[in-house]
């Protein structure tokens, strides 16, 4: 088995990890108590035109055509140093792909060079609803035919890049009548679509810069050609997407833990307690292997369902595992890598309680670590049934 990485996959990781050095690290502490949203949407702006905006996405759009795994690498690269940036990113990306994988012509041809170019700041992804997060199913909000348009009414909460996405796709209930996720259809709604309102940014514990917005819908008019795919047929859709997106957060996760685990091994050899390094003392040696370890591990298990979704192989189950895994362990990564620097990790002045805050949401969205377990279960059982 060959696990080393093509020409290409290993230019856009030293790309991703060159930028993220020099753009976003010196400015990911500014950005997380000052929301600079001018800064940050720069530094989104410039990523587009480096192409990771549309990693995954044809280059007749726009696209680079990199692959799943040349995204999770970026991803990684990129939360190294900003997780605000890596998951605006991340989700862009998902929305690129949605209308890629399911859209007709036109819409392709209309939506994608403008998400890969920048001209879209970012893509936003409406699917959650207060009553319909990990059970997406259950959502109440509705898109009704009236003449040759689609009028849609409710809500959807914790939209990443909701302030500036230029473009969302909206899952909606097309169907009341039909089984629970049988009548739910997706469409493509551009910001500043009359009747789409956009909410407040939540105050969120970590991922600051990325704003994370109510988006309401008050008979909000859209023309039947918004509509992604078959009617009736959204969900389905809905379920792929989180699949892969799944892998990006997972990356996300992965790059945090790393920064994380990195900081505090390069503290641990210049900190000195009782005469000596603290490097010198087995207890924070056999941390450091143990999380280093998982960390490794949780990037294997992410190349494995990159890889399977790259080469059109079932990555579900694969893609779940890898998030569980990658977002438990970055989780535990960052506050052993808090506790190994002791009170220092606990001040503003290190980035560590940056990285523990940021890490935390990574095992709660595109899925919690419960659903994720429900998931792999099901795909497990499936098998001898």
């Amino acid at each position: 088995m060959d696990l080393s990485l093509s020409e290409e996959q290993v230019m856009i990781q030293d790309m991703a990890r060159k930028f993220a050095d020099s753009e976003l690290a010196p400015v990911a502490a500014d950005l997380d108590a000052d929301n600079d949203q001018q800064l940050f949407q720069e530094n989104l702006a410039k990523l587009a035109e480096l192409g990771f905006m549309g990693l995954n996405i044809s280059s007749e759009y726009g696209g680079v055509e990199a692959g799943s795994v040349a995204f999770s690498l970026a991803i990684t690269e990129l939360a190294r140093a900003c997780a605000s940036t890596a998951v605006t990113t991340s989700v862009t990306n998902m929305v690129a792909e949605v209308i890629q994988a399911v859209g007709d012509k036109e819409q392709k041809q209309k939506y994608l060079p403008k998400i890969c170019s920048g001209e879209y700041k970012a893509g936003g992804f409406c699917l959650t609803e207060a009553v319909a997060g990990s059970d997406p199913a259950g959502m109440k909000t509705t898109a009704v035919k009236d003449g040759d348009d689609y009028v849609i009414n409710g809500s959807k909460i914790f939209i990443t890049s909701g302030t500036f996405a230029g473009v969302f796709v909206v899952w909606a209930v097309t169907d009341p009548e039909a089984g629970k996720g049988k009548g739910i259809s997706c469409f493509i709604v551009e910001a500043g679509t009359q009747g789409m309102v956009i909410g407040k940014s939540e105050d969120k514990m970590g991922q600051k810069a990325s704003p994370t917005n109510e988006v309401y819908f008050e008979n909000c008019r859209v023309p039947a050609s918004a509509m992604l795919g078959q009617e009736n047929k959204g969900f389905a859709i809905a379920v792929g997407e989180l699949a892969g997106g799944r892998i990006g957060i997972g990356s996300l996760a992965l790059g945090v833990g790393l920064a994380a685990m990195d900081y505090a091994r390069q503290y641990m050899t210049e900190r000195q307690q009782f005469g000596q390094v603290l490097a010198n003392f087995q207890g924070l040696q056999w941390k450091l292997a143990d999380r280093y370890t998982d960390l490794e591990a949780a990037r294997l298990l992410l190349m494995q369902a990159a890889c399977n979704k790259e080469q059109g192989l079932a990555f579900s189950q694969a893609a779940s595992m890898a998030k569980l895994f990658a977002s438990e362990k970055a989780n535990l990564a960052c506050y052993d890598a808090l506790q190994m620097m002791g009170g220092a990790g606990y001040i503003k002045e290190y980035p560590l309680e940056r990285y523990a805050r940021d890490v935390r949401i990574t095992s709660i969205y595109e899925g919690t670590s419960e659903i994720q377990k429900v998931i792999i279960a099901r795909e497990l059982l499936k098998a001898v049934q």
